[in-house]
């Protein structure tokens, strides 16, 4: 089974070898490090996707990053595979060869972004009159047959559906932190849910509107 763990270490030479060794001594392997965050207070946040042997716990993992000096855990939970940014690329590649089937670019898109964002699901919307779903990754939450009056997504930032009434329920189920951006030039946008978090960080909130931007520009 697989964890990923979000770790916040000093950033300095030797943390993350330290925490490595520290992995190893509980029987944990290493199958992704992504740098999601450098902080001016000279820490560095990361998400480390990590493999247990059968019938190990969580806590194992709690346990290595606690002998760690200065190392603190932000957050864990289950995660199948590794993240995968560069498949991004590839991503972005599909979406400029399609640009003239937009639904093939958006469904290859939906497929790509949660593992990319380490998120749990993703979902297109139209918000054109009347705003519908267009794509949707395969783990997201299903339609409820309702659909909001308008959508305020203007510039990518998180999503707090206690105070904002058009999201709708079946997207904060589980804790489930929610970011969204749109796609510029087009009416849709993205949103994207990590189940039970952590909250999504201002570098993944620009990371997002960043990859929207482009894609955006692409499908235009």
């Amino acid at each position: 089974m697989s964890f990923l763990i979000r770790v916040q270490l000093p950033d300095e030479p030797g943390s993350l070898g330290a925490l490595a060794e520290a992995f190893g001594n509980v029987g944990g392997n290493i199958k992704s490090v992504d740098i999601v965050e450098v902080s001016p207070d000279g820490t560095v946040i990361d998400d480390i996707v990590i493999e247990v042997p059968p019938g190990a716990m969580a806590d194992i993992l709690v346990t290595a990053v606690h002998s760690v000096d200065g190392a603190e855990v932000d957050s864990i939970r289950p995660f199948s595979g590794r993240v995968d940014r560069r498949g991004q690329i590839e991503m972005l590649a599909d979406v400029a060869l399609h640009h003239t089937n937009a639904q093939v670019a958006l469904d290859h898109l939906v497929a790509v972004i949660p593992r990319s964002m380490t998120a749990s699901w993703a979902i297109i919307l139209d918000t054109s009159d009347p705003i519908r779903r267009v794509s949707a990754s395969d783990a997201a939450p299903e339609e409820d047959g309702t659909a909001p009056p308008s959508i305020d997504v203007e510039r990518a930032r998180v999503l707090n559906p206690d105070r904002e009434s058009w999201i709708p329920a079946s997207w904060s189920v589980l804790d489930t932190a929610l970011a969204a951006a749109p796609l510029q030039g087009t009416t849709l946008v993205m949103a994207i849910g990590r189940l039970g978090g952590p909250d999504f960080l201002a570098s993944e909130v620009l990371h997002l509107g960043n990859l929207a931007a482009i894609i955006g520009r692409l499908l235009r």
